[in-house]
């Protein structure tokens, strides 16, 4: 069973480093849209690390009926491409949140934080004009007293590259 599990593993790491990535912006500066696990919209900035490597940061914040709160996300992505314009990509990452709740709600106390490991798979088109689109699934843990569970976060981010 282990030899197997270790013949996998060297095929696809052999796989996924011959694959041929196009070329992208070394920056990309947008929204992602996230669903309220992900506290909605983001700003989301991408920095190309070379051919086939990038780090994306996006900072969210959400105002709800009982306070509001603010998330850093920090993603490494692998990025691969499937056809002329089209990448899919893929990475680990992690991030922070602080919520700030008003005095006169239910909870007991007035702040909380949590931090979270992520994960990120998407599909992305760049179009002919400096302009990605993608649409993207980030598991993310959490550990803390407000998020301690497992979220799916599925985005939709635009991003004018530069």
């Amino acid at each position: 069973m282990t030899k197997r599990i270790l013949i996998f593993a060297a095929f696809l790491i052999g796989t996924i480093g011959t694959i041929q990535s196009q070329e992208f912006s070394k920056h990309a500066l947008g929204v992602r849209f996230g669903d309220n696990d992900g506290f909605g919209a983001e700003v989301s900035y991408q920095l190309g690390l070379n051919s086939k490597n990038r780090l994306e940061f996006d900072l969210g914040w959400r105002d709800f009926n009982y306070g509001n709160a603010i998330k850093t996300t920090a993603l490494y992505q692998w990025v691969f491409n499937l056809d002329k314009g089209f990448n899919w990509y893929v990475g680990p990452g992690g991030g922070i949140a602080f919520i700030d709740y008003d005095n006169d709600t239910i909870f007991r106390d007035d702040s909380d934080s949590y931090f979270f490991l992520a994960g990120d798979v998407g599909i992305e088109y760049n179009f002919n004009i400096p302009l990605v689109v993608s649409v993207d699934l980030r598991p993310e843990i959490g550990f803390g007293d407000y998020n301690d569970d497992l979220d799916l976060d599925i985005g939709l981010g635009v991003r004018y590259q530069f």
